[in-house]
C-alpha cells in the first residue's frame, strides 16, 4: 500500500513539474522583448552613407549603425543587422524579420498610429538635388511638374508627390543620383548629409543641392518598432536618453555630419 502511494505521489510530482516548466517557458516567451532573446536585431539599408554603409574593408558602419550598437550596449544586448532595400524595410518589420528599423525614419503621426517610435535622435536637413546651374529649381515649390527620383514610401518621396512632382521610383540615393546625372530625372529630394557624402565620392558629378529644410519643416528621425512591443520602446527610449545625456549622440553626429544635428 505504501509503495502504491509512493508511486502515485512521485507521478503527481512529475506532472506538476512538467506543468510548472511549461508555465515558466510560456511566461519567459511572453516577457521576451526581441525576436531572439538577448539580441537587438535591426533592419537597415547598408547602402545609404553616411547613415549605414560598408567601408573600404567591407565592414558595415555609419551613423545609424553606431547608434544601434550603442543602444544595444545600453540595453545589455548583442546587436544583429539585417540589410534590406528601403521600400521593403517596413514590410520586414511587419513580418518580424527584425525588432526595429533604424534607417533615417521620420517620426510622423501616420507612423506613430501604426507603429511604436523612439524619441528623436536626429533632426536632418532636407536637400533639393538638381543639375548644376539649373535655374528652374531653386526652391521646394519649383518641383511641381518636374520628374523627381524618389523612394516612394520615404518622407521625401511623399513630399515630392504632394508638391506635384512626377515620381520616378528608385531604391535609394545611389539610384536617384544615377537618374539625375544621366538626365533621366530632373532632381531628387533627399537628406543633405547623404548627398554631401555621395558628392565627396563623386566630386566631378555635375549636380548641386539647395537646402530646403525650412520649407519642408523638420521631421526628426527615430527608431521604428512594432505596435505590440511597448516594452522594447520603453527600453530603447531609456537607452536613447542615456546616449543623449552622456554625449554619445552629439559625438556621433559631429563624426559623420561635422555638426550636431541631434537637437531641434
Amino acid at each position: 500500500m505504501n509503495k502504491k502511494i509512493t508511486i502515485i505521489i512521485a507521478g503527481l510530482l512529475v506532472v506538476i513539474a512538467a506543468v510548472f516548466g511549461i508555465s515558466q517557458l510560456t511566461s519567459s516567451n511572453k516577457e521576451s522583448t526581441t525576436i531572439k532573446s538577448g539580441t537587438f536585431t535591426v533592419g537597415l539599408e547598408g547602402t545609404y552613407a553616411p547613415f549605414s554603409y560598408h567601408d573600404d574593408k567591407g565592414q558595415l558602419t555609419g551613423f545609424e549603425v553606431e547608434i544601434a550598437r550603442a543602444l544595444a550596449k545600453k540595453m545589455d544586448m548583442k546587436v544583429n543587422f539585417v540589410q534590406s532595400k528601403w521600400d521593403s524595410l517596413i514590410a520586414g518589420l511587419n513580418s518580424k524579420r527584425y525588432d526595429a528599423v533604424i534607417n533615417n525614419i521620420g517620426i510622423t503621426d501616420e507612423r506613430k498610429a501604426n507603429y511604436r517610435m523612439s524619441s528623436a535622435y536626429l533632426y536632418p536637413r532636407a536637400a533639393l538635388i538638381k543639375k548644376t546651374g539649373d535655374s528652374s529649381m531653386n526652391q521646394l515649390s519649383d518641383i511641381k511638374g518636374k520628374t523627381m527620383a524618389q523612394s516612394v514610401t520615404s518622407n521625401y518621396g511623399k513630399r515630392a508627390k504632394a508638391e506635384g512632382a512626377n515620381i520616378k521610383a528608385v531604391a535609394g540615393i545611389i539610384e536617384a543620383m544615377n537618374l539625375v546625372t544621366t538626365n533621366r530625372a530632373d532632381g531628387s529630394l533627399n537628406d543633405l548629409g547623404a548627398f554631401e557624402n555621395w558628392k565627396q565620392s563623386n566630386p566631378d558629378a555635375d549636380v548641386e543641392a539647395v537646402d530646403v529644410s525650412k520649407a519642408m519643416g523638420s521631421t526628426p528621425d527615430g527608431v521604428l518598432m512594432n505596435k505590440d512591443n511597448k516594452k522594447l520602446q520603453e527600453m530603447v527610449n531609456k537607452a536613447m536618453k542615456e546616449l543623449r545625456e552622456d554625449g554619445t549622440l552629439t559625438k556621433l553626429s559631429k563624426k559623420y555630419f561635422n555638426q550636431d544635428l541631434t537637437k531641434e
